[in-house]
């Protein structure tokens, strides 16, 4: 059996999920936020409640704006070099969506010089936060079952195009400083107390799917949204759990959803400070990772 060692990157949120995901030793290759003039590696110096936390009573955000860095090419090498020295003969990296940055691209470019010492696959998840790293905790467990790159990767994009990240941004303010949102819709958004529910195309692109008058009421067609996705799907067929940066809306969503009957099957999990620090401190939503049925064919 080929030796796999799977790698995801820090927005993956792996080491801000439960301690089970930790047996699976996966690596992470990480980020840089930069922030109120210090450099924080992400997962593992930055601690993401205090850092929700400070960017509610930040004065003034849009001159001091937290700021992301890529991992450079030496960090990126020392994570492939290190997996040889240990004896694994092939990796697998699951990356952020190319979208948001370009770290994917990176990765890839750098894989390219291992190509003849290391086989090397490197996947654009095309989403972030936890979904990225339940696809690198699904590799890790195929690649323990023996499962060959070919069918890891299969497995993978079989989960990648029903995948689904529903979020709600309480205020736009961060949207607009960031310049995600812009001109009349940011003017008029601030005005009419727009709140969009963005999520992940299939291509990746984060998106608005809606745009709702006042946090509430977007709340509560995410729950809509979410749950005509869901239909009749069982719950065990499925993992669902709540994305949070601030807590303040995710009390309102937790109120909203014995509506609908939506039944979360996971704990919630707090959204990645490099993806944060662009929505700000007042998002709330759900990501929803399918889990294929014996009855439910690979390739479509």
């Amino acid at each position: 059996m080929t030796k796999k060692k799977i790698f995801c990157t820090s927005t993956g949120c792996l080491e801000y999920a439960p301690e089970r995901y930790r047996q699976y030793d996966i690596e992470i290759i990480r980020i840089r936020v930069l922030f109120q003039g210090k450099e924080y590696l992400e997962g593992l110096d930055l601690d993401p409640e205090q850092f929700y936390a400070e960017l509610e009573k930040l004065e003034n955000p849009k001159e001091n704006l937290p700021r992301t860095a890529m991992p450079t090419m030496d960090e990126i090498r020392a994570h492939f070099e290190k997996a040889i020295e240990e004896g694994y003969e092939e990796a697998i990296v699951i990356a952020l969506s190319a979208y948001l940055g370009g770290t994917y691209n990176l990765i890839r470019l750098v894989a390219e010089d291992y190509q003849d010492r290391i086989k090397i696959t490197v996947i654009d998840s095309k989403i972030t936060c936890f979904g990225e790293g339940l696809l690198a905790v699904l590799a890790a467990k195929l690649a323990k079952e023996g499962k060959s790159t070919e069918e890891i990767v299969k497995e993978l994009k079989w989960v990648m195009a029903r995948q689904e990240f529903f979020g709600v941004d309480g205020k736009l303010d961060y949207l607009i400083y960031n310049g995600r949102l812009k001109g009349g819709k940011a003017f008029f958004g601030k005005i009419l107390s727009i709140c969009p529910v963005v999520h992940f195309t299939k291509e990746g692109e984060l998106c608005a799917l809606q745009s709702v008058r006042t946090p509430k009421k977007a709340l509560y067609r995410t729950c809509e949204i979410l749950k005509d996705l869901i239909k009749d799907r069982d719950p065990k067929d499925y993992i669902l759990w709540r994305i949070y940066t601030g807590k303040s809306l995710l009390k309102t969503l937790k109120e909203l959803e014995p509506n609908f009957g939506i039944e979360v099957t996971h704990e919630d999990v707090i959204m990645t400070p490099v993806a944060g620090c662009h929505n700000g401190p007042w998002l709330a939503g759900y990501g929803y990772f399918p889990l294929r049925r014996e009855d439910e064919p690979l390739e479509d």
